[in-house]
């Protein structure tokens, strides 16, 4: 059996109804306190909780209340002077006491939330000014949320389509439409299901967003499981219908270790080419590599007046594609290129070296699955190690990547 949990969000997701949906379901609220101290900045907030009501349904409310005496406010951006950037706020959870697993929770979502105030702004992550968004009570919003999720032992969390709300706000780079710049960016990332409940309000803050999109495995309606407990975590306003988070958790059947792999987005460029010099080919998928495309091939093909041709495709990371654009049109003939983004699932992959008798060979290994379900699939020798040593002692290649990989299924 595996412990699961379900955000139900009919109103929307923020940081506080996070943590007040799971003090609902049992987090010890001393506990919260307690472990929040380890990240040393106890002296900017006080937290505080409640039993409120929404709609005629009861539902805890946690609150944040800050040293400048703002108070965090679902559906609401403040300006607080305590705004961190990136690396000061990965230092902060780096040194804290609390599990590898609150960490790595707590880092990830925070890598996230500024990539995409990045991708919005036109910065690097790690420049980014979080403003409302890093402010302390986000930070205790999202550590506090790995926190709970951690305590009750969630191993996998789930999460039902989000609503998009509608109007504008007042943030600090001035009034934005809803949904903010932000949770759209990262409602993008992983494809989230999302419709319009009607309510004109801000339901989904970048804080929330970056909590689900980040922890959710999947998003839809609910999983199958064995309910053991429904949390309810309250926001600020009193809307058309209750303003509550709910956390289903339960038990599911697992009758193997499901294999996750590993999910990333690429850009796929392609054009045809019938009148280049080979030899500018050659050299234009040189510099491809150079710039840092992750694949660069060519296939013959017949195009129209019957002539021989070529098609070039790079596959490349979304940010290198206008680099690689410009190359392909600076080194070719083409006049236009095609453009396209795509998913691919990827193995893990790490090298290694090997020593054989005659020197050492790196050795690129993939694998899927995790810790005691990790499974190796395939073993490589690095070309270009092997054909050096096969030069130095005159050896064919193949008998030196023979070498290395008996070399490495000795070590094993």
């Amino acid at each position: 059996m595996v412990k699961i949990g379900y955000l139900e969000c009919p109103t929307g997701i923020a940081g506080d109804m996070c943590l007040g949906a799971l003090i609902d379901c049992g987090l010890p609220w001393q506990y919260l306190v307690d472990s929040l101290k380890s990240l040393g900045i106890e002296q900017e907030y006080q937290l505080s909780t409640e039993q409120v009501i929404r709609n005629g349904q009861s539902a805890t409310k946690v609150y944040v209340n800050l040293q400048q005496q703002h108070q965090h406010d679902h559906n609401s951006h403040h300006h607080h002077s305590s705004a961190r950037h990136l690396p000061e706020i990965q230092n902060l959870i780096q040194s804290a006491l609390l599990s590898d697993r609150v960490k790595h929770w707590s880092l990830s979502i925070f890598q996230n939330l500024a990539i995409a105030e990045g991708a919005v702004h036109g910065i690097p992550p790690e420049k980014v000014h979080f403003h409302e968004v890093g402010a302390t009570d986000a930070i205790v919003d999202i550590v506090g949320t790995c926190i709970g999720l951690d305590w009750l032992d969630i191993e996998q969390l789930y999460c039902s389509p989000m609503p998009t709300g509608g109007g504008t706000i007042q943030a600090a780079h001035g009034k934005l439409s809803v949904p903010v710049p932000a949770v759209v960016k990262l409602w993008e990332t992983r494809k989230v299901p999302i419709y319009s409940n009607g309510i004109k309000k801000e339901l989904v803050t970048p804080t929330g967003a970056a909590i689900a999109t980040t922890l959710a495995v999947d998003f839809g309606e609910p999983p199958a499981m064995k309910l053991a407990k429904i949390g309810l975590g309250a926001g600020s306003r009193d809307l058309e219908i209750p303003n509550i988070l709910r956390l289903w958790i339960g038990e599911a059947e697992v009758n193997q270790p499901e294999v996750r792999l590993k999910q990333e987005t690429i850009t796929v460029l392609e054009t045809q080419i019938d009148d280049l010099n080979p030899q500018a080919v050659a050299y234009t998928l040189d510099q491809l590599l150079t710039a840092g495309a992750l694949d660069v091939f060519t296939q013959s093909i017949g195009m129209k007046k019957s002539r021989s041709g070529i098609l070039l495709t790079v596959i490349c990371d979304p940010e290198l594609a206008e680099i690689c654009k410009t190359i392909i049109f600076a080194e070719t003939t083409t006049l236009g290129i095609r453009e396209r983004n795509q998913h691919r699932s990827i193995l893990n992959r790490e090298t290694k070296p090997v020593a054989t008798k005659y020197g050492a060979v790196r050795i690129k290994i993939a694998s899927w699955g995790e810790g005691t379900n990790r499974q190796i699939l395939n073993v490589q020798p690095e070309y270009e190690d092997c054909a050096t040593l096969a030069r130095q002692h005159h050896l064919p290649w193949r008998k030196i990547s023979q070498s290395a990989i008996a070399a490495w299924e000795s070590s094993q």
